[in-house]
């Protein structure tokens, strides 16, 4: 097991694995965002236009299905495997893109790479849970939350200067010292020591789950686009997956080590956490995917100017989420995330309120504030969650909370899209007319609302844990510290 050393930042004892840490979280959040630049580009160079939107849906599939099992792998092996195996994966991936000559063979290539994603940012997240204590651990997720504040701006300019260069597979090559010097860092300095036992691979459970996430989340990304929602394909995909779902529940009840244990939903505070973590992913995903198009289509900005608008909600993430310890360790968890989630109703309601009357300032303060809210919200959530478990259970948490993230911004592509392209349809210009755009952000900003007002229930639901107990009693927060923290030492 790893063991806690004292210091938080870069010069710290701890300092190149945290390095290592954001360098590998840094290659999922700029690929989120660097290929979207370079799509004309690549189309250009490979056709393939009609199919270029599965360059994201093959990506973001691969990475939300594995999480659960590579999660499940890092509890049973230990941490630095799978992040290894992960990157290693990421990395094959990206030369693989940088090499492939049409566009199937590229969203192939695309798979490996969200296979390798789908290890590296759920076990980066775990490590920090391991290494670091609950005083610590919500400074070091705002290390890891500028990573995505950094990508935001990078990530767009890389591939705008890639595509402009006329070398789009550049921006699958620029991962290669990227990874190279993560994976060094982790192998050097990253150091676990696991007891070795006989463990018994739940494979059934984990290709169960792995099928039927599948296909449920594929029905939600292209329902309404490849297919119409109504049609024998969508309700044979959301069919066939449901079956399988009950299959794999009735397997997980007799595996000797399943993939997803029963206590993962039994347990009151990690369903909620789990359900605020959907919550979130619902709200980023719409703010993210419309927020550009909104300030393009209604305002006529630039796509630079567009896009650090919608930076200010990852500028504010960090911010918030670096300095919430400061907040749970005083008032607890539960507290922490309802000022968080009201942040968020807030900001996503000055969204809602201003679309009619579109101004750039307003937009980038409303994400800001959003973003503030998100980090209060999201990060207090996670670290609960991984609190309430000892070493060999956290992997398991981790992974649930995210991939309820990706679920969530998964459903949310769904319903956002939907709404628009019902907005759309009614207009004679369709998504080319500056009012239908407008008319349409409008919908989706108030469909976030309503997202962040449904997630106010999972934040109520939250039951209190021991540093609420002791904080309500008015308990100094050093003293609880050991008391709501499991041994660092695992089991």
């Amino acid at each position: 097991m790893t063991t806690p050393s004292e210091g938080v930042g870069f010069r710290s004892k701890r300092g190149p694995v945290l390095i290592a840490l954001m360098l590998s979280s840094g290659l999922v959040a700029i690929d989120a965002t660097i290929v979207a630049t370079a799509v004309p580009s690549i189309v250009h160079d490979i056709g393939g236009f009609s199919s270029f939107p599965w360059l994201f849906s093959a990506y973001l599939l691969a990475q939300a299905v594995s999480v659960p099992v590579y999660a499940k792998l890092s509890d049973m092996a230990g941490r630095k495997p799978i992040i290894l195996t992960g990157i290693g994966l990421f990395l094959l991936g990206s030369i693989l893109c940088g090499l492939a000559w049409s566009m199937p063979t590229l969203i192939a290539f695309r798979v490996v790479q969200g296979l390798g994603a789908g290890a590296v940012l759920p076990v980066a997240i775990t490590i920090a849970g391991d290494i670091y204590s609950l005083a610590e651990r919500a400074k070091v997720q705002g290390y890891l939350a500028s990573v995505w504040a950094a990508s935001s701006v990078v990530g767009p300019t890389l591939g705008g200067v890639f595509s402009s260069l006329g070398i789009w597979r550049g921006i699958f090559f620029v991962n290669i010292p990227l990874c190279c010097v993560a994976a060094w860092m982790l192998l050097q300095r990253f150091h676990e020591t696991i007891e070795r036992i006989k463990h018994r691979v739940d494979y059934l459970g984990s290709a169960l789950l792995t099928v039927c996430l599948t296909l449920v989340i594929l029905g939600a990304l292209e329902g309404g686009q490849a297919w119409a929602w109504d049609s024998p394909t969508s309700i044979a995909v959301f069919a066939i997956g449901s079956v399988l779902l009950g299959v794999f529940v009735l397997v997980e009840r007799r595996a000797a080590e399943p993939v997803l244990p029963p206590w993962v939903v039994s347990r009151r505070l990690l369903i909620t956490t789990a359900l605020i973590s959907f919550g979130a992913g619902a709200i980023v995903l719409g703010l993210t995917s419309y927020v550009p198009t909104f300030l393009q289509g209604a305002l006529s900005v630039s796509p630079v100017l567009a896009g650090l608008s919608l930076a200010a909600l990852t500028i504010g993430w960090p911010i918030s989420a670096s300095q919430s310890g400061r907040f749970y360790l005083r008032i607890g968890f539960r507290a922490t995330a309802i000022i968080g989630i009201t942040v968020t109703v807030l900001g996503s309601a000055a969204l809602a309120v201003t679309a009619y009357t579109p101004n750039v300032v307003l937009v980038a303060a409303s994400c800001f504030v959003a973003g503030l809210g998100l980090g209060l919200l999201a990060t207090p959530s996670l670290i609960a969650a991984q609190s309430s478990v000892d070493w060999n259970e956290r992997g398991v948490v981790t992974g649930t909370n995210l991939f309820a993230r990706s679920i969530g911004s998964s459903l949310g592509v769904a319903v956002y899209g939907a709404v628009a392209n019902a907005i759309y349809a009614g207009s004679p210009g369709g998504g080319k007319d500056p009012q239908a755009i407008v008319s349409a952000s409008a919908a989706i900003f108030f469909a976030v609302l309503v997202s962040a007002a449904l997630t106010v229930a999972a934040v109520l639901a939250m039951p209190s844990t021991a540093l609420e107990a002791a904080a309500s009693q008015g308990m100094a927060p050093g003293s609880q510290l050991q008391k709501a923290r499991p041994p660092e030492d695992g089991p």
